[in-house]
This record gives C-alpha cells, sequence and structure tokens, in this order.
C-alpha cells in the first residue's frame, strides 16, 4: 500500500511541475499581425466596452461599434507621379524608309514615336489600423501603383506612409506610419458570422469625414471573379467575399466592416453596381482571411500560400448528364476535382479526377469560394484533413499543401521583378545558342505593371542587359535590379532586327 500512495504522490507532483513548467517556461504564440491577445486598447474601453468584446447591455445599439472602431479607420490618399511612356515597338528589316537620313531615335522624336506623358494621378480610399505601432490594412487597389501614400486619422493627424507588402490575388495590402500608441482594432471571428447578422461599414466615401453606414450579412462565400494574381491570372485569385447591404462607394475601399461588439469581421472591397455607385450590396474580405495575409507580410514580406493541387469546378455546376458519368450524386454539394496534377498535395495523398471535395480541415464546404478561404488559411508544409466524396463514399486523408512552385519552402518577396507585371521566363540554352546570345530572359506575357503603363513592350521580348548589366536569368535579373529606383531594360525580338531600350520607373521604395 505504501508502495501503491508513494507512486501515486509521484504521478501527481510530477503532472503538476510539468504543467507549471509549461505554463512557465513555453511561450505560445499569442500574437497575430500585430495584436496581442488579452490586451484592449483604450478606444474600446472610451466606448464602452468592458473587455474589448462585451457589448453594453441593452437593445441593439450602433454608437458603441462605432464609437470603439471609427478612430482606427483611416483616409488613405494616393499619388501616382506623371510618366513617360516610351513607344519603342518592334520592327522588321529593313529598318525605317528614313534610316539613311535619321537614325531611328530621331526618327521616334519627329513622328511622335516617344514623348507620350501619363500625367500624374491622385485617388483616395480607407484603411483599418490594426496595431498601436502603425500597421494598416487597405485594398491593394487601393495602394498600387502609387508613388506616395499620405493617411490621415481621424483627429486629423496626417503622416506619409509606406507599403509593407501586397498581394492582388487577396486585393489586400499593408502599409505602415511612424507612430506610437495609435488606436486600434481588435479581430473578429468572421465564420461566427450569421445570415442576418449586423454589421457597420465604415470609411471615407467620396473624400467626406468618417462615414459610418449599417446593413447585415445577407450572404457568405461570395465570388465576383474580380481578384487576379500578379501575372494577371484569375485562376489564382482569392475570393470568398461576405456580402452585406450595408451602403459603401468609392472611397471605402479598405474600410472596416465591423460587429455589434466592435470588432474587425471585414475589409470592405468591392460593390455590385450597373452605375459604379452604391446599389444594394457590397463585398468583404473575411477577417480570417485578412489577417493571415496580413500577418505573412509581416513576417515575411509576401503572402505565405498554400496550394491544394487541384482544379475544380463546383459540383453543382455540373450537368445531370456530366454527374451521371462521373458517378456524382445529383444532390451532392462540394467541388468537383476536374485535374489533379501529378505533382500537387493532393495526388500525392491519393485524391484523384473525378472526386467532389466536401470538407476542408474539418469544415464544410459547399462550393470553390468555401474552399479556397479555408484553405487560404494555412500556409506551405501545412497538413490539413481533406474529406472528399468517391463512388459513395466519404474518404478522410492529410494533405500536405504546397507553394505556387511545388515545393514546402518558405517563398520570398521579390517585389523588384513583380513590380514589373510580367510573366517571365528564363531563356534556355538551345534557343540561347539559335539566338546567339549566352542566355536571356523571356517576357512571356506581360500583364498589369510597369512593362505595360510605361513602355509599348510587346510579349515575346528577349531581356539580354539591365543598366548595361548581362542578365542571363530570372536570379541574375533580380539581382541586377536590386533597389533601383530608374532602369533600362534592353533586348531583342526573336525574328527582328535590332536592339530595343526601354527606360522604365520601378517606383516610390
Amino acid at each position: 500500500m505504501k508502495q501503491v500512495l508513494s507512486t501515486v504522490a509521484i504521478s501527481a507532483v510530477t503532472a503538476l511541475a510539468v504543467i507549471w513548467g509549461y505554463g512557465k517556461f513555453i511561450k505560445h504564440n499569442d500574437t497575430y499581425a500585430g495584436q496581442q491577445a488579452g490586451i484592449t486598447p483604450n478606444n474600446y474601453k472610451y466606448a464602452g466596452f468592458t473587455d474589448g468584446g462585451t457589448p453594453p447591455p441593452g437593445t441593439v445599439d450602433f454608437t458603441a461599434p462605432a464609437a470603439a472602431a471609427s478612430p482606427t479607420v483611416v483616409h488613405i490618399k494616393t499619388k501616382t507621379n506623371a510618366k513617360q511612356v516610351n513607344n519603342n515597338l518592334p520592327r522588321t528589316r529593313p529598318a525605317n524608309p528614313f534610316s539613311d537620313l535619321l537614325d531611328d531615335d530621331m526618327f521616334n522624336q519627329f513622328f511622335g514615336g516617344r514623348g507620350n506623358v501619363i500625367p500624374e494621378q491622385r485617388a483616395s480610399g480607407s484603411g483599418v489600423i490594426v496595431s498601436e505601432d502603425g500597421y494598416i490594412i487597405t485594398n491593394n487597389h487601393v495602394v498600387d501603383k502609387a508613388d506616395e501614400l499620405t493617411v490621415t486619422l481621424s483627429n486629423k493627424k496626417t503622416y506619409k506612409a509606406k507599403v509593407v507588402g501586397t498581394d492582388p490575388a487577396y486585393d489586400l495590402a499593408v502599409i505602415k506610419i511612424e507612430a506610437a500608441g495609435l488606436p486600434f482594432i481588435l479581430y473578429g471571428n468572421s465564420d461566427d458570422l450569421k445570415i442576418g447578422q449586423w454589421v457597420l461599414a465604415i470609411g471615407y466615401p467620396f473624400n467626406l469625414e468618417t462615414t459610418v453606414t449599417a446593413g447585415i450579412i445577407s450572404a457568405k462565400a461570395r465570388s465576383l471573379g474580380l481578384n487576379r494574381d500578379r501575372t494577371g491570372g484569375a485562376a489564382a485569385g482569392v475570393e470568398s467575399f461576405l456580402q452585406t447591404d450595408a451602403a459603401v462607394n468609392q472611397g471605402n475601399s479598405g474600410g472596416a466592416l465591423v460587429s455589434t461588439d466592435g470588432k474587425l469581421v471585414g475589409i470592405n472591397s468591392a460593390i455590385a453596381s450597373p452605375t459604379g455607385y452604391y446599389s444594394g450590396y457590397s463585398y468583404a474580405i473575411p477577417v480570417n482571411i485578412a489577417k493571415k495575409v496580413v500577418d505573412d507580410i509581416i513576417k515575411f514580406g509576401t503572402v505565405q500560400r498554400g496550394f491544394l493541387g487541384v482544379q475544380y469546378v463546383n459540383a453543382s455546376d455540373l450537368d445531370e448528364e456530366a454527374k451521371k458519368r462521373a458517378g456524382v450524386p445529383s444532390t451532392a454539394e462540394g467541388v468537383y476535382a476536374q485535374e489533379v496534377p501529378a505533382d500537387g498535395g493532393a495526388y500525392a495523398a491519393g485524391i484523384r479526377k473525378g472526386d467532389v471535395i466536401r470538407k476542408i480541415d474539418a469544415t464544410e464546404v459547399s462550393n470553390g469560394a468555401e474552399m479556397q478561404g479555408q484553405i487560404s488559411r494555412f500556409k506551405p508544409g501545412d497538413k490539413i484533413p481533406v474529406t472528399y466524396l468517391r463512388n459513395g463514399k466519404e474518404n478522410t486523408v492529410i494533405v500536405t499543401l504546397k507553394n505556387k512552385a511545388g515545393n514546402f519552402d518558405i517563398v520570398k518577396a521579390d517585389a523588384s521583378i513583380d513590380i514589373l507585371g510580367a510573366q517571365l521566363v528564363t531563356l534556355d540554352a538551345k534557343k540561347a545558342k539559335d539566338y546567339g546570345v549566352a542566355g536571356g530572359v523571356i517576357v512571356k506575357k506581360i500583364n498589369e505593371g510597369a512593362l505595360n503603363d510605361q513602355t509599348r513592350m510587346k510579349d515575346g521580348f528577349v531581356i539580354l542587359k539591365l543598366n548595361d548589366k548581362e542578365v542571363k536569368s530570372i536570379d541574375e535579373l533580380k539581382v541586377a535590379i536590386g533597389a533601383n529606383k530608374n532602369v533600362t531594360i534592353s533586348g531583342f525580338y526573336p525574328g527582328y532586327d535590332g536592339m530595343y531600350e526601354y527606360p522604365i520607373t520601378l517606383g516610390a521604395e
């Protein structure tokens, strides 16, 4: 009996010691995108919230959440400098008919080939302060291509801001002002939102002062086909919008969608309107997606996005004949796998073409927008359970997500390359030999960015030099660009005569 009691006592003491040691020495990751759990900013206390999340008792009243959140929403004004557009176009042999008298540059100057100028542009939007040291969430389309950013707080104080990072696939951006002790908004949980729940939209429409409107959540996981990735592709755009009937207009973009307990549940981003002005519905990015994007941008400079490795359509969009051929029940909801590339995480886990994905991380998904919304919360290397339907039977497997390159590495920010706005490919050795060059970079496709805005470069251009420095690969191009603000790209068009130069400005630092 003594031995038994002694063993029990030792076990109890050991268990208590482990629990104490875990709490004492193991640090929990209780911070997220600049916020620390358990800390309530003063703007919540002044508004009457007892702990940053408990609304005052009584009937539904928007004064407390409006008072708590309004000081955290800022007015963002942008300026895009005037830019000289280079109009050099490829030419076939022979050169222009006046080449014996004038060189090509002189010919272009006389006949309007050069000298086009895009005038200075100004715009405005909204943003939301999420940390007391000045990190602000807004939309990518608010700050895209801007050379100068000015942020005005609700107390009329104005700051210059810098872009920390952006991701057009999510239409999100993080900017920062140098300040301390700022009011900031607390993150809510967009997963908990219910259809019919009251929300507030706060922003600066039409350059007005802080404006608060109210509405309800009218739908969740909406996909509008608006977002594009850096190459201009829609397939990689992430959309799982909250739909509300809170009035949102031009200038509200990047502002806060707030719950009745004063917490951020979404970033207002778009309106559905035939006129360009509010006509009944507005759309916001759920905060559970936004805060992960923000956290990644702050920590890594770019979003660490995990890919499942499936090309899909909504199962509900298949017609009855297609469902019958695929063996999908006529009432099945989920995401139908059209293709499952062999180098993706889904294929490695056993998912195949024709499977219908029903759950991601134990959360039911009925369409692609819901699936994207769930996967966007994870990074490459994360292992998540995926439940799918095959031959009428549900199966659950663990999928290890990969990055866009097909591995598990942390993705580094390449802002200098991204700002060019083009799909680039290193020239392979065989083609380089055929062209008689040591190497280069092919501009496979020009999308939105500096090349499109400032030059008339065409798809297929081969970059050989940057600022007279030879580049034979994408990695060498990145190094050559470095921190340069003004660069000149030199190269040629296969099948055309001569070398071409395109001077461009890469924008503010």
